[in-house]
């Protein structure tokens, strides 16, 4: 059954007194170093030096350091830098510097789960991954509620690292509407599926494969992107609001019965089993070992891809469709 943590679960006087580095300064990053200074906690940024972020933090009204002397100063650090650089970054400037008895956080557990990043046994490890960009976790915070996240401890070294946890969770606005306890193979593995078959890679290339059948057969393409892209959104708003049942009640009769009669022949059991055979690769570790062997070549093949994306018919058409629209400029 599953276990949810609110508001009068949480105390912020576990982290009372303990000094706090967030490392890096991106969406996450500056949003949730923003809420807990907020919360009254003491933070500090740490960044690479000759960052652009530096001046930025420093305008927002935080102390910054190197990331190295960050983790040096904190009892806290919270490792919010992105997952191909942090195996590196935490050996060089983390490790030398994770003291007993200090806290290690994260917001994803791809690195630690994958035994990338190898925490010593003398400190508590513990992540608190907020389900939305971190530009909504900051909106959330300043109307006086927050977005859900989830929750888990892999190394509880004090005894105490489950308050600091929800501590943690509180400081950021997540126990408002509530955080849900989980684990590090949990959180890491099923946030890569969604990624790899439905959020990103997924969505994406239904959409694609979607204009592709309708433009190659001959129908305008600012048409077809009406229908497989620039409806999706419409479409996820519904279900966003009120699950597949609201959106369901929302469209006409005729969409309702294609769409149940003749989607489950297009995402159908042999899409489920690739599904299956892509979770596989995730669990076993090979896709970590694919995407972190070798980063420098990782990101050469993710800057080819994505050129080869945005040079897809459906970017040129969805630019002149969304200025049309008056979306974009």
């Amino acid at each position: 059954m599953v276990t949810i943590y609110k508001d009068n679960d949480a105390d912020l006087s576990a982290l009372n007194g303990k000094k706090i580095a967030v490392l890096g300064y991106g969406s996450q990053g500056r949003h949730q170093a923003l809420n807990l200074k907020d919360s009254g906690l003491d933070v500090v940024i740490g960044l690479k030096k000759g960052s652009k972020s530096w001046k930025i933090a420093e305008e927002d009204g935080f102390k910054v350091y190197s990331v190295a002397d960050a983790s040096k100063l904190a009892d806290f650090i919270i490792m919010l830098i992105p997952d191909v650089r942090q195996p590196e970054v935490y050996a060089s400037e983390i490790a030398p510097n994770l003291k007993a008895g200090k806290i290690l956080g994260v917001s994803h557990g791809f690195n630690i789960h994958f035994g990338l990043v190898k925490p010593p046994k003398d400190v508590d490890v513990i992540m608190v991954a907020p389900k939305s960009p971190g530009v909504r976790v900051r909106e959330e915070y300043l109307k006086g509620y927050g977005v859900p996240s989830i929750v888990a401890v892999y190394q509880d070294y004090s005894g105490k690292a489950w308050a600091e946890t929800l501590a943690w969770a509180k400081g950021i606005g997540s126990t408002r509407p509530g955080v849900i306890k989980t684990t590090f193979k949990e959180e890491t593995e099923t946030d890569i599926f969604g990624e790899q078959c439905v959020l990103v890679g997924g969505l994406m290339e239904l959409i694609k494969t979607g204009f592709e059948v309708l433009t190659e057969k001959g129908y305008q393409p600012e048409v077809a992107y009406f229908e497989v892209c620039n409806e999706a959104k419409l479409i996820m708003d519904l279900i966003f609001q009120g699950g597949m049942e609201k959106m369901l009640k929302g469209v006409s009769d005729t969409a309702k019965y294609g769409g149940l009669v003749y989607g489950p022949k297009v995402i159908d059991d042999d899409t489920k089993k690739k599904m299956e055979w892509v979770l596989g690769n995730i669990t076993s570790g090979n896709f970590a070992k694919e995407w972190m062997s070798d980063p420098a070549a990782s990101m050469k093949r993710l800057d080819a891809l994505m050129e080869e994306t945005m040079n897809h018919p459906i970017e040129k058409v969805g630019k002149e469709v969304r200025r049309l629209m008056g979306q974009e400029k």
